[in-house]
């Protein structure tokens, strides 16, 4: 007996071990088939789909050539000219002063002390100050920002329109006018899929920031064609072919106006204006108006309208449509990119949605406050009177007056190479030419698995070191070839980029004959 229950007792101890030998081999087996959680195939698709051409690989390829450089690596230049981007003080230029005082002021206040800071400088920081808890920057602000920069947001709005009201509660800052635009865009998102998706007109040529942001938030983006024969203008008929086509897609619900244009550098007249604001009544459509580069107007002619103007003095009868407009710290004259600074004004919002807005924006506690602080010296700048005021407007004169002589440079080199075709740099900070390759180029493009445009550019970049945007990654129409180049680079670098851009398209338009 003793001995059969030992025997069974051994049986059982040898099943166990094996058992247990088979749970540890499994263990490793799995341990060395498991996979991340996170794989490009299991991430949100939306969020792969997303591009963003402004920096996209060109931009990576330039990158890499600078470091090559840096490593005595020979190429035929010396240095990569990046003109593919708006930063202005990337490019070389310099900070106002007057702005920088004011945010040095608030970011470390023991400076108030100091007699080397003007007056209007200390007074504009104590305000601001004042408005912060702890008197610190440092602390949160109200979701929707400080309330005294918001005010100020107001009255210069209200000071832009001659006088007409603004209510700062329909203001809300930003981290950069783009925050404020994704933060609209998701309101009007429906969260259904296939043809209950949620339609948004989109001008072509467009800024990226709008493709980037349909695809991420699974929007149907309806594109309709900016008329290039016709300075890059908006045609009523074009809108209404393209929300026509788009509707058995999804449910139009936004359309996005871009004044002045990035990357065309058109600016629109108030007729035009006036009639977009009808088209969008007419088909119920949230307008989102786009007007970060309102101070970059160049040409004889050209005048900034904003829509929100335009809208109220159509009466009444348009009192009901809803918009939102944009400005930011990183444009006009300004050009604070790295503040991130920009402000969202919101209005004929339905009131429940404005308290949905209001819930959506705390979410994200509050934008930076140092670029709240930028932001309210563009919209509370010197005035006449005041110590900073001569300084202040003579520094914003030499960029603005630089920034005209470049794109009327810009456009008149261009229009004169043959093969290149360019229309008036009307506003904003960017050309936006037109480039003819011929079939033999379009073949080797193909052949390396490139745009057409994309191959003329990295070309571009690896002869000449000029670091331009294929106009594939803006939309064109099919067919057509452009790129898009800022005109933020001193003056004599924009002179220096021309020839070498005009050497270099005359060499290529040669071999590929």
């Amino acid at each position: 007996m003793e001995d059969n229950m030992l025997r069974s007792a051994q049986r059982r101890i040898t099943n166990m071990s094996a058992q247990l030998g088979k749970r540890v081999t499994n263990n490793v087996l799995s341990a060395q088939k498991r996979t991340k959680v996170l794989t490009v195939e299991s991430m949100n698709p939306h969020v792969r789909l997303m591009e963003y051409a402004v920096r996209g690989p060109i931009v990576a390829k330039a990158g890499q050539i600078e470091k090559e450089l840096k490593e005595g690596k020979s190429y035929p230049f010396t240095e990569v000219i990046k003109a593919n981007i708006g930063d202005c003080h990337a490019t070389g230029q310099k900070p106002l002063t007057f702005l920088r005082q004011v945010v040095a002021l608030c970011t470390y206040p023991e400076l108030l002390n100091d007699p080397k800071f003007p007056t209007d400088a200390k007074q504009r920081a104590e305000l601001i100050l004042a408005d912060c808890r702890g008197r610190s920057i440092g602390s949160y602000s109200k979701s929707a920002g400080v309330e005294i920069i918001r005010k100020h947001i107001a009255g210069y709005i209200s000071k832009r329109d001659g006088g007409m009201p603004c209510d700062y509660s329909d203001v809300f800052v930003s981290t950069g006018a783009s925050d404020g635009i994704k933060t609209i865009l998701k309101l009007l998102m429906t969260g259904e899929s296939g043809s209950k998706r949620a339609g948004v007109m989109v001008p072509i040529p467009q800024y990226p920031l709008y493709s980037a942001t349909n695809s991420e938030y699974n929007a149907y983006q309806i594109n309709y064609y900016l008329d290039e024969d016709n300075n890059w203008g908006l045609n009523i008929e074009e809108l209404r072919r393209a929300l026509y086509e788009a509707r058995p897609n999804c449910i139009p619900r936004a359309l996005v106006v871009i004044n002045p244009g990035n990357p065309t550098g058109q600016v629109l007249t108030r007729k035009n204006i006036e009639d977009i604001i009808k088209f969008a009544h007419e088909e119920r459509l949230f307008l989102l108006a786009d007007e970060v580069y309102q101070d970059n107007i160049y040409a004889k002619g050209s005048a900034f309208h904003s829509f929100k103007k335009c809208l109220a003095e159509l009466g009444p009868d348009y009192a009901d449509q809803e918009l939102a407009s944009f400005m930011s710290t990183s444009k006009g004259y300004m050009g604070e990119c790295g503040f991130r600074g920009g402000y969202c004004e919101a209005v004929n919002l339905d009131p429940d949605v404005k308290v949905q807005l209001m819930k959506s924006i705390s979410a994200k506690l509050c934008p930076t406050v140092s670029g709240q602080t930028a932001m309210d010296v563009v919209v509370n700048p010197p005035q006449p009177g005041e110590p900073s005021f001569e300084l202040f407007d003579k520094e914003k004169q030499v960029v603005l007056g630089t920034l005209k002589k470049k794109a009327e440079m810009v456009t008149s080199i261009f229009n004169s190479i043959e093969g290149v075709q360019c229309n008036v740099v009307q506003g904003a900070m960017y050309s936006f030419p037109r480039i003819c390759l011929s079939e033999k180029a379009i073949q080797e493009a193909q052949r390396r698995g490139q745009e057409p445009d994309a191959f003329y550019c990295y070309e571009l970049l690896e002869q000449t070191g000029i670091c331009v945007i294929p106009g594939s990654g803006f939309g064109q129409i099919p067919g057509t070839f452009h790129f898009r180049m800022t005109i933020l680079p001193p003056l004599e670098k924009v002179q220096e980029v021309l020839e070498r851009f005009k050497d270099f398209h005359l060499k290529f338009t040669e071999k590929y004959r």
